[in-house]
């Protein structure tokens, strides 16, 4: 589907919302922006405004994958999720693109804890089962199993609700090597010691020439 950053955040928002506060769904704008900001449960952090936020509703809904909700006495204009009409999705399907949508590449065990309010996955084969639902839909695929970042014991996956996944950007930092100041300090002195080594030795050579 190609769906923006934006896009992708506030369609996560909205199918994370209905499914684990269904009392204050479908939200109000304010409600959203708030959603899509929100400290934790998300990855990246952002800080988007009313704006930014509208004009990824207005994107969706033309995508008929939100739609706003008008009626019951109510004035102000909330917005709902589509993509589980569009797409016919279950709720664990729903539930596991939600996570997805909001944190990214995950492995199969993260995504289990991680969506308990929206659905209690009761083994991890469940969840594993539903993701190959995901990565084998029609007529495009909506997720992707990784391959197995170097240092990490389980693959993760991807929503490709965004496009092809690059593994490069997919890759979790806890899987890369990380610099750290007291390491780089070591590094050089390391770097250093060396250099002087190789001067004298340069030195010993010039002896017997």
């Amino acid at each position: 589907m190609d769906l923006d950053s934006l896009e992708l955040r506030v369609l996560g928002v909205l199918l994370e919302k209905e499914l684990s506060t269904p009392e204050y769904y479908p939200l109000t704008l304010n409600a959203l922006v708030n959603g899509c900001n929100q400290s934790s449960n998300r990855a990246p952090v952002l800080h988007l405004d009313e704006a930014q936020v509208q004009a990824a509703l207005d994107s969706l809904r033309d995508r008929h994958l939100a739609a706003t909700v008008q009626g019951g006495g109510a004035r102000t204009i909330k917005y709902a999720q589509r993509i589980t009409d569009t797409l016919h999705l279950s709720v664990q399907e729903a539930a596991l693109l939600a996570e997805l949508l909001l944190r990214g590449p995950q492995t199969p065990g993260e995504l289990r804890s991680r969506t308990t309010r929206m659905y209690p996955f009761q083994e991890l084969e469940e969840v594993e089962a539903v993701l190959a639902v995901l990565a084998e839909a029609e007529p495009e695929p909506l997720a992707v199993r990784l391959p197995r970042a170097p240092g990490m014991k389980e693959s993760r996956h991807a929503q490709l609700l965004g496009g092809p996944v690059e593994w490069a950007e997919a890759v979790p930092a806890a899987g890369l090597p990380v610099a750290t100041p007291g390491l780089a300090a070591q590094v050089a002195a390391l770097t250093e010691e060396l250099a002087r080594l190789r001067a004298e030795f340069e030195a010993f050579k010039q002896q017997f020439d």
